[in-house]
């Protein structure tokens, strides 16, 4: 099995060069950890994680807490958060935790000393795995907020302004805003548009109403329902690639620099135009 010598011999450095390119612990030249880290995989070395969490006190691990929901709206939230966590210079790894929402369960996997911090997700306005974490003293970030988010780390989508964008491409078609009580499925017939961000109830609408020409949708969420859906929808797609990667350089930010709060993260979602909206008729 290599070791750290052999590493520095193959590219070299000193052994103190290889630890800092390990460790993150001094700056060291791209070209020389390019050669560290050529080094490395020629000889096929892995650094024990484990005794550097005890010498540290630092696992290094990042947990993703989503709740046990099949909403199919995550894939991307955990693709960027993961790239961001493996990134060179952050040098974190990322674990997917499936919690329930009501904090019992995410305060116990703290409790154990697993991680070094948690993104959350799906963040509800009352968060019962929030006040967990607060009271475990566990250091988090939220892909979200809650009813109050003044003193938490989070990121979200800026819903102010993307709703700003939806309604002025459908008003631009024509649609007139208007105030209807009523459930989904029965919508009343002077209702021309809606603006969609559940994926059952897009689907039941869209089963009651012909869309576009009695009905124009304008779906809030990931593009893998706009794609399927017949017609394909004009879709408001959520930053969720930015979104993760931002939740997580937040979370090892803090981690990093315990007393500084990241500022909060605004991001909006983007329109892309589809066959669901069109002038009404």
């Amino acid at each position: 099995m290599a070791t750290v010598r052999d590493v520095a011999e193959r590219a070299g450095v000193s052994i103190a060069t290889v630890s800092f390119v390990l460790n993150n612990t001094k700056p060291v030249t791209p070209a020389t950890r390019d050669r560290v880290e050529s080094a490395m995989a020629e000889l096929g070395y892995h650094r024990n994680v484990l005794a550097r969490a005890l010498a540290a006190r630092s696992t290094r691990i990042i947990a993703l807490a989503h709740p046990r929901l099949d909403t199919g709206f995550g894939s991307e939230f955990i693709t960027s958060a993961s790239r961001a966590a493996r990134a060179r210079a952050r040098g974190y790894h990322l674990v997917l935790w499936p919690v329930d929402n009501d904090g019992d369960e995410i305060g116990e996997l703290v409790g154990q000393g697993l991680v070094d911090g948690v993104v959350l997700m799906e963040v509800l306005l009352e968060d019962a795995r929030v006040d967990a974490l607060s009271a475990a003293g566990t250091p988090f970030a939220l892909i979200g907020r809650t009813a109050d988010p003044a003193g938490f780390i989070h990121v979200d989508i800026d819903f102010e302004q993307s709703i700003a964008v939806a309604l002025d491409h459908l008003q631009g078609l024509g649609h007139r805003p208007t105030v209807a009580a009523g459930r989904a499925l029965r919508l009343p017939s002077r209702i021309t548009a809606v603006i969609m961000m559940n994926e059952l109830a897009t689907f039941g609408v869209m089963t009651e109403r012909v869309v576009p020409d009695d009905l124009s949708i304008l779906y809030f969420g990931t593009p893998g329902l706009a794609a399927i859906a017949n017609p394909q929808l004009t879709l408001m797609r959520a930053p969720a690639a930015i979104l993760g990667g931002l939740g997580v350089d937040a979370l090892i930010d803090h981690l990093e620099t315990p007393g500084a709060l990241p500022a909060p993260q605004l991001h909006p979602c983007t329109l892309e135009p589809g066959a669901s909206t069109a002038r009404p008729r």
